[in-house]
């Protein structure tokens, strides 16, 4: 006896156990020796701190549905998991909790706080696994990787020495992006812009002997303190007297020259611009061209250092105050505009970046790049939709060094030595004890780390073994697909295509799926200042994972961004259960059903079952399709159509009289059609559905081909593709019949338990043949007391009509409906509508409103108008029809 379903579905229950089995069986696991073809994936590894958000939620669910589906069509499907370590975010995570305790990671030192921080990523770290378990990702989790393990650690050693005996890490002074906050180096992707309202200062600065000013304008007027020149056109007339002369500098009184360069615009301001090459990274370019003195102002907290005369000790924002009222105050400020600039911050803590002179490591990437743009333009990795390609080429060709150093203490600490008796540098594999150039053992380690997405670019390989030529690479490498949002395209994709090249010889993925980014359901971007942040986890427990999961794939339309409420997923909610529902009522009526023997070419099979076996075998053709183009919004709307309407609107109401009638014969049929049908549809269904969808079919009848739903072969609609010929076709003009039948009686009002006549006025044979095979269909479904139908029949006089193909469809109203009583009916119902309709055509055109409304609210009322404005026009045309039956 198989387990009966429950008359609710209860996901929590279900979620929890067949994820633990599946996980207990190794249903996930990849095996390397499998002569499979392979898929592989590799999880964007999220970071350590994380916990799941929409932006995950859209991205693992996705790779999930590749995977499972993957699974099923017979691939060996390894998905990678694992975690980042996350540099900065982790290290601000513990220092925040060492704040709680009155301390601060100077005090612990550095071992203590790497302690410190290992400590925190085994008690709290990896919360996110768990949540993505909750998700139904299907991760081979016996291989979880982080990117601070062993193995990782030992391939980004690798990787830094390799490239550094290349020539292609070296390191430099010159400016970098520095978080005063961080006390660290960023690189320019780690600078957020945000647009600020400022102002330009004008500011005089006294060319030496002589009575006159050069009026110079800056929006960070504290800077002066370090400026080496002021820079005029060539070409510029106003200044061709000024060569060879120089400027007094005020507040700090140092002589500075006057230099002439084509980078000034003459047209803007007064066309003469300060120069301070320690802070601005277009001067820094000026600096070197002209020679000029770099003056650092600021020490690592962005306070004024001792370069900065009487405003030293003073922070940026407090020493801008002080220069401005001391200009001011010496008659030296000309004027103060208000201006709107881009103000760039740390991407982590929100402070203003300091352009900041420093000597850092540096990764020299133009001959990496090259490689990484010739493998897209040739192909070996496509990238989908094809509109990044363009962006992906755009940052490629115009790529900077990339500052792998990072001041911090969580990380891959850079394996090089300084040697203090001969000032080389030792760079190394293992740890040195000795110069490599002098053999002195007076040598230090760098304190410096390396970005964190230095380790997540060597993710494909590293994950798999690398440096060691391990099985796993030779099976999986490349990998498939990478699945990623467009935000990291550059931090990470393109990174890993330099890194994948230089090391593997080959392209870490064939194919790149980005995908858009989840929005709230007025298309903003989810923050929790809006507080219209969705949290997955709350979703998952109220409504199941299998309801989320497919509104997320539902709403993925490549290239556009999810807008999601919470009333889509309650949509999806009454989908599993629709679903649910369907499959208890199947199991009912296979008590003592066996699939065992169904051979469906043996059975004479009605055109119902024709027409259903002809639409599973379309749907499972156009879902592969889908997938195989990550088209996941096609593949989920294609089968939620199947599912709710061909399979339970109308193949379950087709079915009822075979399978509650007399013939034991028809009932067999009826029963094998319905079971086909139903297994078929969970198995195309489980890459989205995973759990529903495996409780459902464990509860079919008879032995099962594998152990899991999981396990068994993705449907290709190949056994059913015979019955798409004529059998459909017949099938939907009685379907349109039926339809044009229960239009009439909805507007007329008339009870859908009451039993009536219809009259089919047919045009041509073919179609008579098709009704008369089916009247059996159209009586039941269309709730009809008699049915005639022929070609040239008598056509009743007072008749609702509505045409179905060539088919006129005829109800005789005669002792129908009560004319008097339904026009009665339908004035009131007129009434109903006409007031909704100048209700809101008043509240519409009151201007007040308008204006002051926000646009949702203003877009629901213009729908409800519309609405109103619908239902009016049809009831007044019922209302013609029916007076004209007088």
């Amino acid at each position: 006896m198989e387990p009966m379903l429950p008359k609710g579905y209860e996901p929590t229950e279900v979620e929890d156990k067949w994820y633990r089995r599946w996980e207990a069986d190794g249903c996930f696991h990849a095996d390397e020796n499998s002569p499979r073809p392979h898929y592989s994936i590799v999880i964007p590894p999220p970071n350590v701190t994380g916990v799941l958000h929409m932006g995950h939620a859209l991205n693992n669910t996705l790779q999930d549905v590749l995977a499972r589906w993957k699974r099923m069509t017979g691939h060996e499907v390894l998905w990678m998991p694992g975690t980042d370590h996350a540099g900065i975010a982790t290290q601000n995570v513990v220092e925040k909790q060492l704040a709680q305790q009155g301390l601060d990671r100077h005090e612990l030192g550095r071992e203590e706080f790497v302690r410190r921080v290992w400590q925190w990523r085994a008690e709290s770290g990896g919360q996110i696994i768990n949540q993505l378990k909750r998700l139904g990702a299907s991760c081979d989790w016996e291989r979880e990787r982080f990117t601070m393990d062993e193995g990782l650690s030992k391939a980004v050693r690798e990787v830094f020495v390799r490239l550094y005996e290349d020539k292609l890490i070296y390191r430099d002074n010159r400016l970098i992006n520095w978080c005063p906050r961080c006390h660290t180096a960023l690189s320019d992707l780690e600078v957020e812009h945000a647009d600020k309202k400022g102002h330009f200062w004008h500011l005089r600065y006294p060319v030496k002997d002589s009575d006159r000013t050069l009026v110079v304008a800056t929006t960070r007027p504290e800077t002066m303190l370090g400026d080496t020149a002021v820079a005029v056109h060539p070409d510029d007339e106003r200044y061709a007297d000024l060569v060879g002369k120089s400027i007094m500098l005020p507040l700090v009184d140092r002589e500075i020259p006057i230099i002439f360069d084509e980078y000034v615009d003459s047209e803007f301001g007064s066309g003469a611009v300060k120069i301070t090459p320690a802070h601005d990274f277009n001067d820094f370019e000026i600096g070197k061209r002209h020679g000029l003195e770099f003056i650092n102002i600021f020490d690592e907290s962005g306070r004024i250092n001792e370069n900065g005369g009487a405003y030293q000790g003073q922070d940026r924002m407090e020493a801008r105050k002080a220069v401005v009222a001391d200009l001011e105050a010496a008659g030296l400020l000309d004027k103060i505009e208000d201006h709107k600039l881009a103000v760039g911050e740390c991407y982590r803590c929100k402070t203003v970046i300091e352009p900041y002179m420093s000597k850092q490591w540096y990764v020299k990437v133009g001959p990496l790049a090259e490689e990484a743009i010739r493998a897209v333009q040739q192909g070996e990795t496509r990238i989908v939709p094809r509109q990044w390609e363009k962006t992906y080429y755009e940052w490629m060709f115009n790529i900077q060094d990339w500052c792998i150093s990072r001041q911090i203490w969580w990380g891959h600490r850079i394996p090089a030595w300084f040697c203090d008796a001969c000032g080389e540098i030792t760079v190394s594999r293992e740890d040195a004890s000795v110069c490599a150039h002098c053999g002195s053992s007076d040598i230090t380690q760098e304190t410096d780390v390396l970005d964190t997405w230095f380790s997540s670019a060597l993710w494909p390989f590293s994950t798999m073994g690398w440096p060691k030529q391990t099985d796993t690479l030779k099976k999986f490498y490349p990998t498939s697909c990478l699945v990623t949002g467009f935000d990291i395209l550059f931090f990470w994709v393109a990174r890993m295509m330099m890194m994948g090249l230089r090391f593997m010889d080959q392209v870490p993925f064939k194919e790149v799926y980005i995908h858009a980014l989840v929005r709230d359901a007025q298309g903003q971007k989810m923050s929790k200042s809006k507080g219209n942040v969705i949290d997955p986890l709350t979703v998952i427990d109220e409504y199941g994972a299998d309801a989320f999961r497919f509104t997320l794939a539902a709403f993925a339309a490549m290239g556009r961004d999810i807008k999601l409420s919470t009333d889509r997923i309650s949509g999806y909610k009454a989908f599993a259960n629709k679903l649910w529902n369907a499959a208890r009522f199947t199991l009912m009526n296979l008590e003592g059903f066996d699939p065992k023997d169904v051979d469906l070419d043996q059975l004479e099979l009605s055109q119902a079952d024709q027409w259903i076996l002809a639409r599973l075998a379309q749907t499972a053709r156009d879902t592969n399709a889908a997938l195989a183009d990550y088209k996941f919004n096609d593949a989920a709307n294609i089968l939620y159509v199947f599912t709710w309407h061909n399979f339970c609107d109308w193949y379950i109401e087709l079915s009822k009289g075979d399978l509650y009638g007399e013939d034991a014969q028809s009932r067999r049929r009826a029963q094998s059609v319905l079971y086909v049908v139903l297994e078929q549809l969970l198995r195309l269904l489980h890459p989205i559905m995973p759990f529903i969808t495996e409780e459902i079919w464990q509860c079919l009848p008879g032995e099962r081909p594998t152990f899991y739903l999981m396990q068994a072969a993705y449907p290709t609609g190949a056994p059913y593709a015979a019955f798409g010929h004529e059998g459909p076709a017949r099938m939907e003009l009685l379907m349109e019949v039926i339809r044009a039948i229960r239009n009439i009686r909805g507007e007329m009002d008339v009870a859908p338990s009451r039993r009536i006549t219809a009259v089919l006025d047919i045009r041509n044979e073919g179609d008579a043949r098709v009704v008369e095979e089916g009247q059996d269909y159209i009586r039941s479904l269309a709730g009809l007391e008699e049915l005639q139908f022929g070609v040239g029949i008598d056509r009743p006089e007072k008749a609702a009509t509505q045409v179905a193909g060539e088919i006129e469809v005829l109800l005789p109203m005669a002792g129908l409906i009560d004319v008097e009583e339904e026009e009665k009916r339908l004035a009131k119902e007129i009434a109903k509508a006409q007031k909704d309709v100048d209700f809101f055509t008043k509240k519409l055109s009151n201007e007040k409103f308008v204006a002051n409304a926000p646009s949702a609210v203003l877009e629901k009322d213009r729908g409800k108008l519309a609405d109103a404005q619908e239902k009016l026009a049809i009831l007044q045309q019922s209302l013609e029809r029916v007076q004209g039956w007088k």
